[in-house]
């Protein structure tokens, strides 16, 4: 469902932490959800929800609940699958050399049936429970992220690009399952999520890009032409951000301390991803990977305190 690009950072910490975990089969299974990526999934969808629910009705908490869980079932899902598709790959990489299938502990079929469980329910779910809508979304989604953005991470740099408009998707699930539709809102969250996601790869791509080539991926370009990739998909994006959240809630007649905040928040993001471009450094790296995760729900908490 969430595209790696999107929300790979939290799995890093999963990755070292497992070495003083005890193995076990359940551990083993719910390692393959990545559950630390669902929880920003969860935080995006339920914010995009939030934001499409209208004052005038009483709070629909059960089909809040049904949205998130649906979708957090199909992103498990999605996961799971990736992991099937791309074991042979993550054995040869040291972050990923210990996922639960990548290292032995689960055969790829069994792994396989998880993962195609877990999405049949969520979509289920978001089908009978939710909108026809969100569920159709959510396997859009799946499809996009399994068949498109997966192999083509072992063919072109692009890759990110192609797999952020997946990585997005939670934000229009959440919306549309409580307001039926689409608006400019929605856009919003989803032009923001879009965009957060190129510096917040980058830096996971430029701190393992040995790693990514050595398995044979080709997030980063090869040759020359790495470094200037790396830069401009960290400073760009995170320059279009700017812009963006202020003048949204400027039109919207926010208050100053919101606009402002925005504007320090986006500005703050845009400092650590030019450090990245001008340092190129591991650490330098590491801070805008941590600065990502901290902003992107201090943005969702902006623009939803203006509603």
């Amino acid at each position: 469902m969430a595209s790696e690009p999107s929300l790979a950072a939290l799995e890093v910490a999963v990755v070292q932490r497992s070495h003083s975990l005890p193995s076990s089969i359940l551990f083993d299974y719910w390692t393959l959800t990545k559950p630390e990526i669902n929880f920003l999934i969860a935080m995006t969808t339920a914010a995009a929800f939030c934001l499409g629910f209208s004052e005038a009705m009483r709070f629909p908490w059960l089909l809040f609940l049904h949205t998130v869980l649906g979708t957090v079932l199909v992103s498990s899902g999605a996961s799971t699958l990736n992991q099937v598709i791309e074991w042979r790959f993550d054995a040869k990489m040291r972050r990923t050399a210990r996922r639960p299938v990548a290292a032995g502990r689960i055969q790829p079929s069994p792994a396989m049936v998880f993962g195609t469980l877990l999405s049949v329910v969520g979509g289920l779910q978001l089908a009978l429970a939710v909108r026809l809508a969100a569920s159709l979304l959510a396997l859009l989604t799946l499809g996009w992220y399994l068949f498109f953005y997966t192999p083509l991470k072992r063919r072109t740099p692009m890759c990110t690009f192609i797999g952020a408009f997946s990585g997005a998707m939670p934000v229009l699930i959440g919306y549309i399952a409580v307001a039926g539709k689409l608006s400019s809102q929605a856009w919003l969250l989803y032009t923001i999520l879009f965009l957060w996601q190129f510096p917040h790869f980058m830096a996971i791509a430029w701190m393992y890009r040995e790693d990514y080539a050595r398995a044979g991926y080709e997030i980063l370009p090869r040759g020359k032409y790495k470094t200037r990739f790396m830069q401009w998909q960290s400073v760009l994006p995170a320059v279009a951000l700017v812009p963006i959240g202020v003048a949204w809630l400027i039109l919207q007649h926010a208050n100053q301390i919101l606009v402002v905040a925005s504007l320090l928040l986006s500005l703050s993001f845009l400092y650590f991803a030019a450090r990245l471009a001008g340092v190129r450094s591991n650490g330098s790296a590491r801070q805008l990977l941590l600065v990502s995760i901290v902003y992107l729900p201090m943005v969702f908490a902006v623009v939803l305190t203006r509603m």
